[in-house]
């Protein structure tokens, strides 16, 4: 039978359910970068890292996952190229931000679910003045989301927000705000840049985007990203998969490494905004 976490949408047994619970955390993640540490918690080490927004948006982390080759998705989602050790980094990364950002499509491919994480985590939120859950955001220019998705029939304490453009079917605005908060940004397409001053202004320090490649080709084309997380799975997948960024102009950007975990030769990878 397979498995597939309420919470978080990976396939397999949750990390809320491995041996330790929500109180422990996976044996055997190691750290390579900075020091080498043969056993860590990455939901401390995520927890302990400084994060500063600046004035006029928020933070912003990007986390994906990868094949070696390069897919993003096998047979249209992400969780087959996951493993323990990407899933309690995936959880890690996700008790951090006060807003996670998501596409539509990806939203509506991965079944999306409210954010669940531990108790421990979401008191050491609440010390630092956040909610105790993360708020999802859905980004969808035709509001073309599913709102039959958990995320909007059992919301937690806070209702999603939906993000559009002006332009977006005026016929499908009120059903969508009767599940969810909506906020323009943009006349015709959605304004990312303008979406995230928003959010600032709402009081978000950190966001988390969660993809899809185009909604990330959108963040590095505007340059609003400052950190990334990518998870190295050790595998080929072949097939005909996106990027984890699809469609930004050709740029290179520099980024410098300052974290590597790794688990089962999965490599969790955390970039930061490097020099200009």
């Amino acid at each position: 039978m397979d498995l597939k976490c309420a919470g978080c949408g990976f396939p397999g047994v949750c990390p809320q359910f491995w041996p330790g619970g929500p109180q422990g955390y996976l044996p055997g993640v190691r750290q390579l970068l900075p020091d080498l540490v043969d056993d860590i918690d990455p939901e401390a080490v995520h927890a302990s890292l400084a994060r500063e927004a600046p004035t006029d948006r928020p933070y912003v982390m990007v986390n994906m996952i990868s094949s070696v080759d390069g897919a993003t998705v096998v047979d249209g989602v992400s969780g087959g190229l996951g493993g323990e050790g990407d899933r309690e980094v995936f959880r890690a990364v996700r008790s951090v931000p006060d807003v996670i950002l998501v596409a539509a499509r990806t939203a509506n491919a991965e079944s999306y679910n409210a954010p669940r994480i531990s108790e421990a985590a979401g008191a050491a939120r609440r010390e630092r003045g956040q909610a105790a859950h993360p708020r999802l955001a859905v980004v969808t220019g035709r509001l073309s989301v599913d709102l039959s998705l958990g995320m909007f029939t059992d919301p937690g304490e806070q209702r999603p927000l939906v993000i559009t453009s002006a332009a977006a079917p005026t016929n499908r605005r009120d059903e969508v705000e009767a599940v969810a908060e909506v906020l323009v940004a943009g006349e015709a397409t959605i304004d990312l840049a303008d979406a995230l001053a928003q959010l600032r202004r709402r009081g978000a320090s950190i966001v988390l985007c969660e993809g899809g490649p185009s909604m990330n080709a959108g963040l590095v084309e505007a340059d609003l990203v400052d950190e990334w997380c990518v998870s190295l799975s050790p595998t080929l997948a072949g097939g005909d998969s996106p990027r984890i960024v699809n469609g930004a102009p050709p740029a290179l950007r520099p980024l410098a490494l300052e974290r590597v975990l790794e688990h089962q030769g999965m490599l969790l990878l955390r970039y930061l905004r490097g020099p200009a």
